[in-house]
């Protein structure tokens, strides 16, 4: 039985029955039949369903809204642009997606684009609809079928997005929530009848479906963790990368894996950066997620919190100075006070960490050569944003920061037009754009 707990409050919410394992037999089966039909449907009709679903997310967004902020934590307001976005992305690849599958020509070929079959996404809680949109909805426009196995505690918003799908006319098969723990995952991929696998989550997660699906010979795309560097430098226009800065470190509370987590400030402004950003991230406003007046919510669990509180710890106990925050605020939730963190040692473990929470790293460099090599000390390589008004500069971010995405003069943020992925320990493979929509599709040459 999958309960959730809503952090703001710690009452138990809605219950939803583990499958049981000839429920995931029939639900399976029942994808890999829809599939034989979904395949054939034409591109137009398949497009046609994804502008109805986007629809839906429309009439619902509230709805929708409310179940994700009752069951992670995120703020009212947030989980509504979520939904939005969301929608943004179905009427994208209802839109463009027909044509990133139009045949390409070339001497003596043409290569076509094919659906291949169900595809298993193992997604996590803290964008509960928007990391499964990003597989969801170029999968349905790929002919393929999607099956979810979503985090523990989101199975509403799995079974909402499962209803979505139907509410718009898709058949019964062509997208469906499985309510089932991870020890169940394994089997999914290797199962014949399931021909691939997406997994957005933790580096263990990764390595282990990652390692299921190298036993079955089969695709897979992984979005990982990440330590994402925000750099400024002194052309920067300071008092707007202050404001972004806090922005990139404290949305969703601090989980999301292109939070700007380690803040590299050149040293000439590194002093006035620290006092506008410490000013700013103080009056950050931790409160109830249904209040439009805070600024975040509470961690999505009292488990995720003390993750937290455990891992500052260790930043103290290696030598690093918390200036402030980083507390757990007392009365019922998995709140958490904003902080920064200085005088990380570089030498140290501790400087590799993936802070899921309001808490900022700050680092200080000397000149662009050591702000680049902070940024790459890390084994993961998922976004950056780099903040500067020099031209000179600009190129060797852009060349030689080590990461699958880069910001200049902005936080980092998706969008359903441009590819999403990383680099190193932050997995591999693409999400969203024409290239997230090719990953699951049999790219096949036709001679003559």
């Amino acid at each position: 039985m999958f309960t959730s707990i809503n952090p703001a409050t710690g009452a138990p919410g809605e219950s939803f029955a583990e499958l049981t394992r000839d429920e995931i037999e029939s639900k399976v089966a029942r994808a890999h039949a829809t599939y034989r039909e979904w395949r054939l449907t034409p591109l137009a009709e398949r497009a046609a369903l994804l502008e109805r679903i986007a629809e839906q997310f429309d009439a619902n967004s509230h709805r929708l809204a409310e179940i994700a902020t009752r069951e992670m934590g995120k703020t009212l307001k947030s989980a509504i642009a979520e939904v939005e976005k969301c929608a943004a992305a179905f009427r994208h690849y209802a839109q463009q997606g027909p044509a990133m599958l139009e045949p390409r020509a070339f001497a003596g070929a043409t290569a076509t684009w094919h659906p291949m079959g169900p595809v298993l996404a193992v997604m996590p809680w803290n964008f509960p609809y928007w990391q499964v949109v990003r597989f969801m909805a170029p999968t349905i426009l790929a002919g393929n079928v999607g099956l979810l196995k979503h985090a523990s505690n989101v199975q509403g918003c799995g079974a909402a997005l499962e209803e979505m799908v139907i509410a718009a006319g898709g058949p019964a098969g062509l997208f469906q929530n499985l309510a089932i723990k991870s020890d169940k995952v394994a089997a999914l991929i290797a199962d014949d009848r399931i021909v691939a696998v997406t997994l957005t989550g933790s580096e263990g997660a990764g390595m282990k479906v990652a390692e299921a699906a190298g036993r079955a010979l089969k695709k897979v795309v992984l979005e990982l963790g990440g330590s994402d560097p925000f750099i400024v430098m002194p052309s920067a226009d300071l008092d707007e990368a202050v404001k972004q800065a806090v922005t990139a470190r404290v949305q969703n509370t601090g989980q999301s894996c292109i939070c700007a987590k380690r803040m590299i400030v050149h040293s000439e402004i590194y002093d006035a950066f620290l006092e506008k950003f410490s000013a700013a991230m103080k009056a950050v406003v931790a409160g109830d997620p249904f209040d439009a007046d805070s600024t975040m919510g509470p961690l999505s669990s009292e488990e995720q919190r003390e993750t937290v509180l455990g891992q500052l710890k260790l930043f103290e106990q290696a030598g690093a100075k918390l200036l402030f925050g980083g507390e757990a605020l007392p009365g019922k939730g998995a709140f958490m006070s904003a902080g920064i963190i200085v005088d990380v040692p570089l030498d140290h473990a501790v400087a590799e960490e993936e802070l899921f929470g309001p808490i900022a790293m700050l680092f200080r460099a000397d000149d662009i050569d050591s702000a680049i090599a902070l940024a790459n000390a890390v084994p993961f390589g998922l976004g950056s944003s780099v903040w500067t008004n020099d031209a000179d500069e600009r190129a060797r971010f852009e060349r030689d920061i080590e990461a699958g995405m880069i910001a200049v003069n902005a936080m980092l943020s998706s969008s359903p037009e441009a590819p999403f992925g990383g680099i190193k320990r932050s997995g591999h493979g693409r999400e969203l754009g024409p290239y997230g929509l090719h990953e699951f599709m049999n790219l096949k040459t036709v001679f003559g």
